[in-house]
C-alpha cells in the first residue's frame, strides 16, 4: 500500500455507528489504528452544484510550492483525495478569499498528526507536537469536516484518559474554549451520542480549571503567556490577573456544558453550570468593565496590593473576545467598544485587527522576546474576532458595525495570508506592511493557530448551526458587492447542504438570488441577501 492510499485509510471506513472510545484512542486489533465511520456515507454524492474538478489547480500549486518536510500523516499526493472527500467547495469572485479558503484546508490537513502514542490529533506548527492552545480553533474549522472522525479523534486525545490514565500534561498549559467548540460543533453535527459518551469528559476539563486557576469569588486568573498572548501591553508572565480571554472561555465552557446537560436530562447539573456562568457574566461586565473607555480590559490583581487592583489603560483586542460567547447583555451599551473596530486610532490597520490600540503610547514596544502581542495582527485573535463580530452582526440591533466591516475583515485577513505572493499563514504580522515578524519564518508556513474556512462558511457564506431540524443563513456579504458565491457539499444533520448566492440566476441556473438546497433540492430562496430560515425536513 502507498503511503499516500495507507494516509487516506484513515477516512475511509465503512459507514456505521458512532465510533467508540476504543476506536479513537487507537486501540483496535493487532495495535491498528482505526477511524470513525464518515459523517455521510462513502458513495453519497456530496456537490449538488459545483464540480471538485475547477479547484483543483488551487492544491497543485500548494504541493508544487511546498518542500514537504517531514511528511506528516496526510502527504501532499494524497491531499486533494482527502480534500475531495471531506471539505465543502466554495467559490466566490475575490481570487484571494477564494485561494486562502482552499490553502486553509489544504494546511488544515498537514497539521494532523499521528502521536507517539499512536493517536491523531492536530498540531499548531508544523512538525512539532500537539500544544493545547488552539484547540478551540481547530475544533471551529474541524467541525465543516465531512468525515466526524478527525475532530473526534481532537478532542478525545485532549480530553479523554489516554494510555497513562490521564489527558496529556499540556492540556492546561494554555486557556481554552474547548468545550464550547465541541457543543457548536454539535450544531452542525447532530451527534447526541457523542456529546453523552464525552459528557463526564467535559466536566473533567472544567473542574481541571477550577482547580488550576479559579479564584475564590468563582472568577479565573491568567498570566498572558497562558492565553498563548504573550508580550501584551496589560500582561504578565508572574501576576495572577484577571483578563478577558480565560473568564470569557470559561463562560462558554459552562454555559455549553448547561445545555448540554439539559440535552442529556440533567437539569440539576444544568442549573449548576449556569450559576457559575452567571457568575463569570457578573465578573466580566462588572470588572472587567471600563465605562470611561467602553471597553473590556485586564485588570490588575495583586495579592495584598490593593492599590493595584485597578484595570490597564490600554484596549487590546481581547476585549472582544466575550462577544465570541455572546457574553454581553444587550442593551447595556457594551456594543460601544466595536466602534474601535473601525477607527485607525483603535484597531484598524491596513493588514488586519491590531492586537492592541493604535494610539496607546506603548503600541509596538520593543521587547526581547519573539511573541508580541502589544500591537501586532495575530490570525489566533483575527479569527477570534471576527467570530464575534458575526454574532453581533447576527444577533444585536446596534449601530456601531455593519456587514461591510465583516466583509472587509475577511478580505484583510486573506489579503495578509501572503508571503513572497505565495499562500503563507503565520504567526503574526506588521500592521502596516504585512511583513511577517517571527525569526524562524519556516516554523510559522502552515501556522494552525486560527481558523478561516469557518469565517468564510459561517460568516461569509452566513451559514448559522442551529438545534434542532432547521437552516439558518444570513450571509455577511455586502448587497453592493459580489455578483454570486456558492458554498457547497456541507454535512449538517445527516444531510448535504448547498447555499448558492446568484445575482442574475445566469451563473447557476438556479434562479436569481439566494437560494438554500438539502441534498440538491431547494429548501429556502430570496431575491436579496438576507437571513432565510427553513426546516430541514
Amino acid at each position: 500500500m502507498t503511503a499516500a492510499a495507507e494516509s487516506i485509510e484513515l477516512a475511509t471506513q465503512p459507514e456505521g455507528a458512532s465510533v467508540t472510545r476504543r476506536h479513537l484512542l487507537g486501540l483496535g486489533a493487532g495495535g491498528t489504528l482505526l477511524a470513525a465511520a464518515p459523517a455521510i456515507a462513502a458513495d453519497t454524492q456530496p456537490l449538488a452544484l459545483l464540480d471538485y474538478a475547477r479547484f483543483r489547480r488551487h492544491v497543485d500549486r500548494f504541493n508544487a510550492e511546498d518542500p514537504e518536510r517531514p511528511l506528516n500523516l496526510i502527504p501532499n499526493s494524497a491531499a486533494w483525495e482527502w480534500m475531495t472527500r471531506n471539505v465543502p467547495a466554495f467559490e466566490c469572485p475575490d481570487p484571494q478569499v477564494e485561494e486562502i479558503y482552499w490553502f486553509r484546508w489544504w494546511s488544515y490537513r498537514k497539521a494532523l498528526v499521528r502521536t507517539p502514542e499512536g493517536a491523531i490529533s492536530a498540531t499548531e506548527f508544523y512538525a512539532r507536537a500537539p500544544v493545547s492552545s488552539a484547540v478551540g480553533h481547530h475544533v471551529m474549522e474541524g467541525r465543516w469536516l465531512r468525515d466526524r472522525s478527525w475532530v473526534d479523534h481532537i478532542l478525545n486525545y485532549w480530553l479523554s484518559p489516554g494510555p497513562g490514565g490521564s489527558p496529556p500534561k499540556d492540556l492546561f498549559r494554555y486557556s481554552g474554549w474547548t468545550i464550547w467548540a465541541a457543543y457548536e460543533r454539535w450544531l452542525v453535527t447532530g451527534d447526541t451520542a457523542w456529546l453523552r459518551d464525552m459528557f463526564e469528559d467535559f466536566q473533567t476539563y472544567y473542574r481541571g480549571w477550577e482547580r488550576e486557576r479559579m479564584n475564590p469569588d468563582g472568577s479565573f486568573w491568567q498570566f498572558d503567556v497562558r492565553d498563548a498572548m504573550e508580550e501584551s501591553i496589560s500582561g504578565s508572565r508572574t501576576h495572577r490577573n484577571l483578563r478577558p480571554p480565560l473568564n470569557s472561555y470559561m463562560y462558554g465552557n459552562a454555559v455549553a456544558i448547561a445545555r448540554i446537560a439539559r440535552l442529556l436530562g440533567r437539569e440539576e447539573l444544568a442549573r449548576s453550570y449556569d450559576a457559575k456562568a452567571a457568575t463569570l457574566k457578573h465578573v466580566v461586565q462588572e470588572r472587567l468593565w471600563d465605562t470611561r473607555a467602553r471597553f473590556f480590559k485586564v485588570r490588575f490583581v495583586h495579592p495584598g496590593q490593593p492599590d493595584d487592583d485597578t484595570l490597564c489603560d490600554a484596549r487590546e483586542q481581547i476585549g472582544f473576545i466575550p462577544w465570541y460567547f455572546d457574553l454581553p447583555d444587550a442593551g447595556r451599551g457594551y456594543e460601544a467598544a466595536w466602534a474601535e473596530l473601525r477607527d485607525p486610532q483603535g484597531f484598524n490597520a491596513p493588514f488586519g485587527i491590531t492586537t492592541a490600540e493604535r494610539r496607546h503610547p506603548r503600541f509596538r514596544y520593543f521587547v526581547a522576546g519573539t511573541c508580541e502581542w502589544n500591537g501586532p495582527v495575530w490570525p489566533f485573535a483575527t479569527s477570534q474576532t471576527l467570530t464575534a463580530l458575526g454574532n453581533v452582526l447576527c444577533g444585536r440591533t446596534q449601530s456601531q458595525v455593519t456587514v461591510r466591516d465583516y466583509f472587509d475583515g475577511v478580505r484583510t485577513y486573506a489579503r495578509s495570508t501572503y508571503r513572497d505572493g505565495k499562500p503563507y499563514i503565520g504567526e503574526y504580522l506588521d500592521e502596516a506592511t504585512g511583513k511577517y515578524l517571527h525569526k524562524d519564518l519556516e516554523r510559522g508556513r502552515y501556522y494552525n493557530h486560527s481558523t478561516f474556512c469557518d469565517l468564510v462558511i459561517n460568516g461569509l457564506v452566513g451559514l448559522r448551526p442551529q438545534p434542532g431540524d432547521r437552516i439558518v443563513v444570513q450571509p455577511l456579504v455586502p448587497a453592493d458587492t459580489w455578483d454570486w458565491f456558492a458554498l457547497d457539499g456541507v454535512a449538517y444533520h445527516g444531510r448535504m447542504l448547498t447555499v448558492l448566492w446568484d445575482r442574475t440566476g445566469k451563473r447557476y441556473g438556479k434562479g436569481k438570488g439566494l437560494v438554500v438546497m438539502a441534498d440538491g433540492k431547494p429548501v429556502a430562496r430570496a431575491p436579496k441577501l438576507k437571513r432565510l430560515t427553513a426546516p430541514l425536513a
